[in-house]
């Protein structure tokens, strides 16, 4: 039994509006509801469905984007 524990399990609208600017890519992959190598794969191959920017070695996905890609409006965050 797991108790507490989300795993790639969709984020709710209340986690989504609460969001900083830009988030990593597990964190926007988990908020379209998709596992950690299909993100990093999309992401490598300019494919992931929000625009991803790399910096460094990480990856940071704007929330404005990625609140857009699921129907949500940025305003509604402030």
């Amino acid at each position: 039994m797991k108790i507490g524990i989300k795993t790639t399990a969709e984020m709710t609208r209340a986690e989504l509006l609460a969001l900083p600017v830009s988030v990593d890519l597990l964190t926007a992959a988990r908020a379209i509801g998709m596992g950690r190598t299909l993100a990093y794969d999309l992401a490598r191959h300019d494919s992931f469905p929000v625009r991803v920017l790399r910096l460094g070695n990480s990856y940071r996905v704007p929330r404005a984007d990625l609140l857009r890609y699921l129907g949500e409006s940025d305003e509604q965050a402030a």
